[in-house]
């Protein structure tokens, strides 16, 4: 178990370790990555540094019965059913569909006994992060609480430790006020109270940052009562571990695998998302047929290479979701497809070395989400890219406001507008597009991971 009194401590739903259980209930580790994994390693052990996360499945939650656990990490053994209400009913459920605007309002939301039900195991996973981190905080520690899941935390850990300095990050867009007043009034309230008990609340862009001060006028009346600063970092890609890993020997492998399904002296349109609803894989794939439909003189000379990761399949709406993007695949391949060219080639299975290989051989990127906080695959793509890359991006990912000038910039329910701008990115010269990623390139690794978290730091001393 972690050691008391910690100077640095995060908290966030998944921690940066999970735990399985073999037939035989040996428990096995498996150490994550992102942005905070590699954000908390800038500042060195020596730091007395604490993770606070959930216990996810059973393996998480056998090793914390049995007191396995890793130097630095406490992970909560939080009721599973508490923990499902809160996590899949509340914060996947409604905070997210809340701050993507995903809702099809004639049938949804419909705020009811059930969703109030869910509400208080909402709350009660949010108290057990407050006390846990009250807990394990020395004398005016740092405490760096991450995204939407832990919306509550900052306002229940101030009542409990005032001392603290408490700071609170979204990875998600901010709803505009019209949208999130959708929420029952008295849930608005709390939420952006629960916020406003940080020190300092943060975003990745300035427009979502402006959108929660919007809300807070709109639903707590004018002004930030708290004093609460608001601040924005634009979270930027690991150029250093991405352009190592890239050119390790499975990446290598799976470069060879595609360019056979691709087939010789053909273009690419590569897109890597997980099948999340926000990321508008569905109407990629339809700008793609318009392409084939509109631009004849493409076909058999393109594939679209779309890697499309499970995720949330515990939901029904994901799963129907997922099933539409194998579909329209499907359709598209048997619409258009010759014996020799699979103009979509869809892959579902989990592969991160897959995933690299792609970024590399991409000719044209495809991010077109609805609506996304950053979107670090538009950063990660010009990265990587071994010939250049033209970008069609989507005017409403995050990562727009710092790459918008060198992207093919579209309306992600413009169907027609995106086939356009695919033909466009398939046009451009090669001197073109290797001007336009070396400038994308630099624009997405301006603010690297461990700067990105260092930077929350120092703001939170300031």
């Amino acid at each position: 178990m972690a050691s008391t009194q910690a100077q640095i401590l995060v908290a966030s739903n998944r921690g940066p370790i999970s735990y399985t259980l073999d037939e035989k209930g040996t428990l096995k580790a498996k150490r994550g990555g992102g942005g905070l994994v590699s954000g908390l390693s800038a500042i060195g052990p020596e730091a007395g540094a604490l993770w606070v996360c959930s216990a996810l499945g059973d393996g998480d939650r056998e090793a914390v019965r049995r007191g396995v656990g890793e130097e630095g990490v406490r992970m909560l053994d939080i009721p599973a059913d508490v923990h499902e209400d809160a996590y899949n009913g509340i914060a996947n459920s409604v905070l997210w569909f809340v701050s993507h605007m995903l809702y099809q309002t004639p049938l949804e939301p419909a705020f009811d006994a059930e969703f109030r039900r869910q509400w208080a195991s909402f709350e009660t996973y949010n108290r057990a992060f407050a006390d846990a981190l009250a807990e394990e905080a020395a004398q005016g520690a740092a405490v760096l609480v991450q995204d939407y899941h832990l919306t509550l935390v900052p306002r229940m850990l101030r009542e409990l430790r005032p001392d603290l300095r408490i700071g609170h990050f979204s990875h998600t867009p901010w709803a505009p006020p019209e949208y999130f007043r959708m929420l029952p009034d008295d849930i608005a309230a709390q939420l952006l109270g629960g916020i406003l008990g940080a020190d300092r609340a943060a975003f990745l862009t300035q427009r979502w940052a402006d959108a929660f001060t919007d809300c807070c006028h709109a639903v707590l009346g004018p002004g930030i009562p708290s004093g609460t600063r608001i601040g924005v970092h634009g979270l930027g890609a690991d150029a250093d571990f991405l352009r190592k890993r890239s050119h390790e020997a499975d990446v290598n492998e799976r470069i060879v695998a595609l360019r056979e399904q691709i087939g010789a002296g053909r273009k690419a349109i590569v897109r890597v998302d997980r099948t999340e609803l926000s990321k508008n894989i569905v109407r990629g794939l339809l700008a793609y047929r318009q392409l084939l439909e509109d631009q004849p003189s493409w076909r058999e000379r393109v594939v679209h290479v779309a890697l499309a990761y499970p995720s949330r399949q515990d939901l029904a709406v994901y799963r129907d979701y997922m099933a539409e993007v194998q579909r329209l695949a499907d359709e598209i391949n048997s619409q258009y497809g010759t014996p020799g060219w699979t103009p979509v080639v869809l892959h579902l299975k989990d592969d991160f070395a897959r995933s690299l290989a792609a970024y590399r051989l991409a000719d044209v990127a495809l991010v077109n989400p609805i609506r996304d906080g950053m979107n670090l695959v538009a950063k990660e793509v010009p990265v990587v890219s071994d010939e250049g890359c033209a970008l069609v991006l989507s005017r409403e990912a995050g990562a727009y406001e710092e790459l918008g000038e060198d992207a093919i910039v579209v309306n992600p329910y413009d169907v027609s507008g995106t086939a356009r701008a695919l033909h466009e990115a398939l046009s451009m010269p090669l001197d073109e597009r290797a001007e336009r990623t070396k400038r994308l390139a630099g624009a997405a690794t301006a603010l690297p991971p461990a700067q990105w978290f260092l930077d929350q730091l120092r703001a939170l001393d300031a």
